[in-house]
């Protein structure tokens, strides 16, 4: 299996921005999860969700269980939010944390949506990861943990960062302003 070291909580990553060790703003999805109109999962007070596999196995979809529980990835072009354009909040589809806004949102043609940026610097961490044989930055939720995709820099999008959020459509779920 492939190392993935995860960066100790307010050690500096490679986008200037502190992203493990803090608890991240929760969207309509968590506060639905919080309020018991979800299925029930263990919340602590800190806003992270801990449920053990077997929780997340029933939670989840066989292929939202494999990319956000097991890091896999979706077909490329086959998400439901690839060239999606309306305006709302994505949050993490296990466990309803706000990740990503659709003003953040940008065509980049790589098949899979793409952000250049998290709503907050918290939302979100940031591992390396060396699966392919060579070094690339994971990103995953900061309240649970799962699996969203990955982060790019410097492949000249004309975006404010300069970054591309690559992540799967399967992590997200977009509550609509």
């Amino acid at each position: 299996m492939a190392r993935r070291e995860a960066r100790p909580a307010g050690a500096a990553c490679p986008f200037g921005r502190r992203h493990a060790g803090t608890t991240p703003g929760l969207g309509e999805r968590a506060r639905r999860l919080a309020t018991g109109t979800w299925p029930p999962g263990s919340l602590t007070t800190m806003g992270k969700v801990e449920l053990s596999e077997q929780e997340w196995r029933d939670r989840l979809s066989p292929e939202e269980y494999h990319v956000l529980r097991e890091a896999g990835t979706e077909a490329p072009f086959t998400g439901e939010y690839t060239d999606t354009e309306t305006k709302g909040v994505y949050t993490c589809r296990a466990c309803g944390a706000e990740l990503f806004r659709s003003n953040a949102k940008f065509h980049s043609g790589c098949g899979w949506p793409s952000f250049y940026q998290p709503t907050e610097g918290d939302a979100v961490i940031l591992i390396e990861d060396r699966s392919l044989g060579r070094v690339r930055t994971e990103v995953r939720c900061a309240s649970c943990n799962s699996h969203l995709g990955h982060v790019f820099e410097g492949e000249g999008y004309d975006v404010p960062t300069d970054q591309r959020w690559c992540i799967n459509s399967v992590s997200l779920a977009l509550d609509e302003e």
